[in-house]
């Protein structure tokens, strides 16, 4: 690409290499793609014209620290958390520049985003990760069947500490299931996490019932229709349980990914171990978990201990 090239096109391509070669998720590249055009479109605005590749490479560190006020305080203003997302992702366009392009900007590294405090996950207990997934087979107005999917959608969630996007990815080849599920999570990295009995017992049992004939390379679960399952119907069904069941907001899909972790912890299991389960890149990510189990302790102290 020409230094003469315009900047829309520059995030363009961008986005083409995120997906294409990167591999990264739709919501990522849905994610970054929005801060990179907001951010060629607040330069060009400030700058009163067009913006070349080449100019890019010029942006200066009081204009970068003007973007980050205009978010901070528009019309939809960001709350911290997202501004360290889009800082995040400017510096990615600007790295993919310099490297592909030979467009290279040192000011992007001088400025900092906002300190985040990162939150500790919420879990839910293990009643109640046991209640959701019970719950689809006591709803006499569901069939039998999707009763059975949505029953081995949470078991995979929580008895493999899977995200939804990589339970919806397994193949129809995958099943039944053996004694390790082989699972490619974020960035293409590949783990093994083993499976438990009830978790190809519920795989099996969903398999069973399933009215529609898959070929190897079909999804595994199926839409009422027979199409892939989506996250959103995921989503939708934790949230009708969840109502059921009268348990908070917190208790979301991810949140049993969340649980199995902090069982696994509260169990014994080291963190290195759980890194590895859960396909964490860094373990400053998985030692999050160290919080909520210390939480849970001091919660159960002061409950018992009479002089608490």
């Amino acid at each position: 690409m020409s230094p003469d090239a315009s900047a829309d096109q520059a995030v363009v391509a961008w986005l083409a290499y995120l997906t294409q070669e990167r591999r990264a998720s739709p919501r990522t590249v849905e994610s970054y793609g929005a801060a990179g055009r907001r951010y060629v479109a607040f330069l060009q605005q400030h700058r009163g014209g067009g913006l070349t590749v080449g100019g890019l490479g010029g942006v200066q560190t009081a204009e970068l620290r003007a973007w980050l006020a205009h978010l901070r305080q528009g019309e939809h203003p960001l709350a911290p958390r997202s501004l360290s997302q889009a800082l995040s992702a400017v510096r990615g366009f600007h790295r993919y520049l310099d490297r592909r392009l030979g467009v290279a900007n040192a000011a992007v590294t001088l400025v900092r985003g906002p300190r985040i405090k990162p939150g500790a996950p919420r879990p839910v207990t293990e009643d109640q990760a046991r209640g959701l997934i019970a719950e689809p087979g006591l709803d006499p107005d569901r069939e039998g069947w999707e009763a059975s999917r949505d029953a081995a959608v949470l078991t995979l969630l929580y008895g493999c500490g899977l995200r939804i996007s990589e339970a919806l990815s397994l193949k129809r080849s995958d099943a039944p299931l053996g004694e390790g599920l082989r699972i490619t999570g974020k960035g293409g990295k590949a783990r093994l996490v083993p499976v438990l009995p009830a978790v190809a017992e519920a795989i099996t049992d969903y398999l069973g019932e399933l009215p529609f004939i898959l070929a190897p390379d079909d999804a595994l679960f199926r839409a009422k229709r027979g199409g892939p399952l989506s996250p959103r119907h995921v989503q939708a069904t934790v949230q009708i349980l969840r109502g059921r069941l009268g348990l908070p907001d917190s208790a979301t899909p991810h949140a049993l990914r969340h649980s199995f972790a902090t069982h696994l912890l509260g169990a014994g299991a080291d963190l290195r171990s759980i890194q590895d389960l859960l396909g964490h890149a860094s373990l400053s990510t998985t030692q999050r978990y160290t919080e909520v189990d210390a939480a849970r302790l001091l919660a159960a102290y002061a409950k018992a201990h009479p002089h608490a």
